[in-house]
């Protein structure tokens, strides 16, 4: 069965607090009428602090689409280097071991995609398969863990390797003062991860089976507005009650598999915020301590799209102290409303 081996996650060096997010709130919105309710929004969302590409002053500007796509492409593959080297030195792989690359990103758009760049730039053999995925937002990195075992089994002694970078703060948009706005720009931090699956061999999660689901009739909840400044990020308070439809899924997936939610040793959860996670803790009745490191990331990181549950996955590797056998499940979620869960278990 494939494995995933240690991720290697890099962030900015850029930070911003949330007092400083607040302080930034009052300076920006003097006049919003619902400033009060924002600033009591934000010190719920339990974010401590961000990492941002940019120095503060210099994110806060908009310097036009085409210069913040040079930026983020540029950025892409220099964090791309970084995380790439180091995953496959924890894979104990190198480039040319590699036979399919998943990239996601739902910050930028690029076209050729960053597969092809990183392929030709890091020196990954010309028969490499591709796979970008852009439009999954969050729940990018369930979905690309799902499709890369779906590979491993089909060829199981090929290698996949998964590299997310989501660069938020290029989302920015000094002229949208809708309340959904201006949570996503207190929530959402910049991180970029690379994260080997074996098809044989490696130590870490092994992946046992996944699965997807679409809430109907949800695609408004969390969106895009393509205008000529760019993206503008669109989202709908309906989002925080989106764990309560899921969680049953959650629970039949794990069922169908002949184990019982409740009593699974870890889950490696997308960080949405506090209500995502509450809500998760609540419907499957399980203890708040299992969503610990879903909970740490958000602290520190914030929620980092795709790289969320890399992120989560990488302290448990290094904190968790799993024992041969655990079981566990990993969730992303993300637009659509889309879930995208795997089933997993610890191989030291």
């Amino acid at each position: 069965m494939p494995i995933l081996c240690k991720p290697y996650v890099k962030v900015p060096e850029n930070i911003i607090t949330q007092e400083q997010t607040l302080d930034l709130c009052k300076r920006l919105h003097p006049d919003h009428p619902s400033l009060n309710k924002l600033l009591s929004i934000i010190r719920h969302t339990s974010v401590k602090k961000r990492h941002i590409l940019q120095p503060l002053e210099v994110a806060l500007e908009h310097p036009g689409v085409e210069k913040r796509h040079a930026i983020h492409e540029k950025s892409a593959l220099e964090f791309a280097d970084v995380v790439i080297r180091n995953a496959l030195k924890n894979a104990e792989l190198s480039v040319s071991d590699i036979d399919l690359l998943i990239v996601t990103s739902c910050t930028d758009f690029s076209f050729p995609s960053l597969t092809a760049h990183i392929i030709n730039r890091l020196g990954f053999r010309s028969d490499t398969k591709q796979l970008p995925i852009a439009q999954l937002g969050c729940a990018a990195g369930g979905s690309a863990i799902s499709r890369a075992q779906d590979y491993c089994m089909a060829y199981p002694d090929h290698n996949v390797l998964i590299v997310s970078i989501e660069f938020c703060s290029l989302l920015y948009q000094p002229d949208d003062k809708s309340i959904g706005g201006i949570i996503s720009d207190s929530l959402f931090g910049d991180a970029a991860s690379a994260c080997v699956m074996r098809g044989k061999g490696g130590v870490g999660f092994q992946v046992d089976a996944n699965t997807s689901y679409l809430i109907p009739n949800t695609e408004t909840y969390i969106a895009y507005d393509v205008k000529s400044t760019g993206f503008h990020f669109r989202l709908n308070k309906a989002v925080r009650d989106t764990m309560e439809p899921i969680s049953p899924i959650i629970a039949k997936f794990v069922e169908r598999h002949g184990l019982d939610v409740r009593e699974l040793d870890y889950f490696i959860f997308h960080t949405g915020g506090p209500r995502i996670l509450n809500d998760l803790v609540k419907f499957l009745s399980i203890s708040n301590d299992k969503v610990q490191f879903s909970r740490e990331c958000l602290s520190e990181y914030g929620n980092i799209a795709s790289v969320v549950v890399f992120e989560v996955m990488r302290r448990m590797f290094e904190n968790a102290n799993l024992k041969p056998g655990a079981r566990g499940v990993l969730g992303g979620f993300g637009p659509g409303i889309t879930a995208e869960l795997n089933l997993n278990t610890w191989v030291a």
